[in-house]
């Protein structure tokens, strides 16, 4: 047991990133039946659909699990409310000011974790009232910090400032890197892009396939003016830099980038004309698997690379 896994009552001090068009109900119990906590991502789901998910979730899993909520995303008031209606215990916020809504689900007896890119965002979080804090590093798929801090250089600072529990998020797919994390301080760690690749994520087999054959370079962060994200190299993110190349304004970044294609590329599948969000240690998943071997492998690598440790 540690600080992690006594937090939310779970075996193994892994947390399935609340992705957005990856992260229903069936990954977020399939991760919390394997031992780790998972999470629905609200982030892609209209209200109604984010209750649903999590009357399915009660009914497949009677582990803890959780909801991770941006809160720069529309209808935050009714989400908040229906995660209180339902029972959820566990909330993971991110993309906004947690003093915004810490106070108002502590009083309904939530646990809140909020994700950070930096030291500073880290101590804000620990001021507003937060029960741990999930530290992501620069390496990470999706939307990401503008700081630029890499995981292995985030960790140990966000350590030094805060006492919370804290969980690296960034570039960790595997039980090494796990025990990397935690030797720099890290109390646990959340992992996305792998469970993106598992056979219970609900994202399209087209991305799923594409993550596998992923290789070192082939992500980047890119739209900094509007907010920063690493995708996969494809048709859009080659038009992206074809823009770019023209010094384009803000509206022309917003008019290339239109809407949904986060959903067209990650849910629907298509891989030429939509966003493929996902981390730089994609280059190290080789394969998509069912998220109870993902985490039995973690924990293995995880052991027999702490034994190893030991005996240096």
């Amino acid at each position: 047991m540690n600080r992690i896994t006594q937090l939310f009552n779970i075996q193994y001090p892994i947390i399935q990133g609340g992705m957005i068009w990856n992260s229903g109900y069936k990954l977020a119990s399939a991760v919390s039946n394997a031992g780790g906590l998972g999470l629905i991502g609200a982030g892609s789901m209209y209200p109604d659909v984010l209750r649903e998910h999590i009357q399915k979730c009660k009914k497949a899993t009677d582990k803890p699990f959780g909801v991770n909520v941006p809160m720069l995303y529309p209808n935050i008031e009714e989400i908040m409310n229906i995660i209180v209606e339902e029972g959820v215990k566990i909330v993971f916020t991110s993309a906004g000011n947690p003093k915004t809504w810490t106070a108002f689900l502590k009083e309904h007896g939530i646990t809140v974790v909020h994700v950070v890119s930096s030291s500073k965002f880290a101590l804000k979080a620990q001021e507003a009232g937060v029960d741990a804090i999930v530290a992501e590093g620069f390496e990470a798929g999706g939307h990401n910090g503008r700081e630029e801090t890499t995981t292995l250089t985030l960790i140990p600072m966000v350590r030094e400032q805060i006492h919370l529990p804290l969980i690296a998020a960034g570039g960790i797919a595997t039980g090494k890197g796990m025990l990397a994390a935690m030797v720099l301080g890290a109390d646990g760690v959340q992992m996305g892009s792998r469970f993106v690749a598992s056979e219970e994520s609900s994202a399209h087999d087209n991305f799923k396939q594409t993550v596998v054959n992923t290789q070192e370079g082939d992500t980047l962060l890119t739209l900094k003016e509007l907010a920063p994200v690493r995708l996969i190299k494809n048709k859009f993110f080659h038009d992206l830099q074809a823009l770019y190349a023209r010094c384009p304004s803000v509206d022309d970044l917003k008019t290339l980038l239109g809407r949904a294609r986060a959903k067209r590329g990650m849910f629907e599948g298509d891989l030429e004309e939509g966003e493929l969000e996902i981390g730089q240690i994609a280059g190290l998943i080789h394969e998509i698997k069912p998220v109870a071997q993902i985490i039995t492998d973690v924990v293995s690598e995880f052991e027999m690379a702490k034994q190893q440790a030991i005996h240096l």
